[in-house]
């Protein structure tokens, strides 16, 4: 699992932190080592899955990329459409991100007629793993838009560190909620969310 750079300055400050505590209070090394490890799994927890605040006038870029047919798509049309879409941020390589959409593609008939949502998923694997992209969607039988991000353009623009990152976008074309990792169950969490833009 790669760790961004907040969580490593985390890692950092935590360390620092429990090595002043020994010192100042005569622990001995295996209570830090410990600490340490307790410290290490909390934040690998919390790297897995979480929600962030979410600007109330953040929007999707103007920025065009091509989809998995080789079509170029304006990240804009999806702002525009008056629809609410989920945008999944993904790569070949990520189980989770891959368990992600397969759970929501298990309910995504039901939203579609339920909410008039749409899906949208963008790879962010490189030039290199991009071709095991449409194999891979076949092969689920996914028929939703699948975008293509090989060199990180939309990543970067939609401050993406890791994958997988889940945005909503209301039917205003407005960034709602935003949610990091997954773990089993953050689709009815989501839908939750879905469900509050369409009272």
């Amino acid at each position: 699992m790669t760790i961004s750079i907040k969580t490593r300055k985390d890692i950092f400050h935590g360390i620092s932190f429990v090595v002043i505590l020994a010192e100042a209070t005569n622990i001995n090394m295996n209570k830090i080592l410990t600490l340490l490890l307790i410290f290490g799994f909390s934040l690998t927890y919390a790297q897995h899955t979480e929600d962030e605040p979410t600007d109330a006038d953040q929007t999707l870029p103007e920025m065009v990329i091509k989809n998995s047919d080789g079509k170029d798509v304006n990240m804009q049309s999806y702002a525009a459409n008056s629809k609410i879409t989920v945008i999944s941020f993904w790569a070949t390589w990520c189980k989770p991100c891959i368990k992600e959409l397969k759970n929501v593609n298990e309910l995504l008939d039901d939203w579609i007629e339920e909410y008039d949502m749409e899906l949208v998923a963008v790879s962010v694997d490189d030039s290199r793993n991009a071709m095991k992209v449409k194999p891979m969607v076949n092969a689920f039988n996914w028929d939703f838009d699948i975008l293509l991000d090989p060199n990180g353009d939309l990543q970067r623009a939609m401050n993406v560190a890791n994958p997988p990152v889940t945005f909503l976008v209301n039917q205003e074309g407005k960034i709602v909620y935003t949610h990091t990792g997954y773990v089993e169950g953050d689709e009815y969490e989501l839908e939750d969310h879905i469900k509050e833009l369409v009272k």
